[in-house]
Order: structure tokens, then sequence, then C-alpha cells
């Protein structure tokens, strides 16, 4: 898999996207270019949910986290009415990622998943939609196609990268 620079180039990244798509050819990309991977639990911790995730971003190197508080920001209100993560707690989050040099990766589908997911996708998908262009506002974020993933780009020209409105958000189709 070759993955893009605007991927590579960063020293950080958080993994996002509803539940059901598959992670495993990024993943194994980001690993072949030198980043330790973190997949982070579901349960968040009791006092302070974002305790861990600040502890992940302290460490040296290269790490990609998957999953984190923005799962909880998703898809708590779509479980349980309402989130564990506050939208402050959200946005500081974001900014620690920015400020290690990093980026959100919010992975989309093109309309279907590989496995059931428990809550309805479409509805996921917008949720993460939303919360992307929010936190956009505070750290890069890149939108991969999780179509196009595993398949070499349809030509020999590099990737194509398309800006959105906002100058931080970053979409990548081949």
């Amino acid at each position: 898999m070759n993955l893009p620079q605007a991927l590579i180039r960063h020293r950080t990244l958080v993994i996002e996207g509803p539940d059901g798509i598959s992670r495993s050819g990024l993943i194994a990309g980001l690993t072949h270019h030198g980043f330790l991977i973190q997949h982070l639990a579901d349960r968040l911790h009791h006092v302070d949910p974002t305790r861990p995730h600040r502890e992940l971003l302290a460490s040296p190197g290269r790490v990609a986290l998957d999953g984190s508080i923005i799962h909880e920001l998703v898809y708590g209100p779509l479980r349980r009415g309402h989130s564990r993560v506050t939208w402050i707690q959200a946005l500081d989050f974001a900014e620690s990622v920015a400020e290690r040099d990093g980026a959100l990766i919010h992975l989309t589908a093109p309309g279907h998943v590989a496995r059931p997911a428990p809550t309805d996708f479409a509805e996921a998908a917008d949720a993460y939609a939303r919360a992307m262009r929010t936190l956009a506002q505070h750290v890069p974020v890149v939108t991969l196609d999780t179509g196009d993933l595993g398949h070499p780009p349809r030509s020999s020209a590099p990737a194509r990268c398309e800006l959105g409105r906002n100058k931080q958000q970053l979409t990548v189709r081949w």
C-alpha cells in the first residue's frame, strides 16, 4: 500500500471513522512507515476520559492512535443519548494532537462497510463528518475513502489532494 504523503509527513495520527470500516490496511501501512500503533479500549477513564490519550501523546516517536475520545463524542449520543466526553475535552485533545505535529485521519466508506456495524452506519458517518468539520478548526483533518485503500493509484500520477473550504481539512482520493 502506498500511503499518501499527507499521512506520513505527520508525527502523530489519530485514526477515526464509523464502526465497521476496516482499518487493517491503513494500520499495516503506517507500521511500515515507523508508526507505533496504539489501539485504545472503548472504556474511558472514569475520572478523566482524556488521560490515556494525553499519556500516549507525551511519548516520543511516531504514534498512531486507533480510536480516541472522538469515538465517544460521536457514539455516546447515538448509543446512550449523551457523551461522556465534552466538546471542550475534544477540542483540547485536537489541539494536543496538532501541537505534536499531528492530524486526524477521518475514514469514510463508499456506502457500505465490511462487517455489520452496531449502530446505523449512515447516522454515525454523518455525526463523524460534523465532528471532523468542527475539529478541523483546531487540527489538520485528512479524509481517506477506504474504498481506495489497498488499491494502487489508478494512474501513475501522485495522489490527488482536494482541499475543502477549511484549509485544514484535506481529502485524499486516488
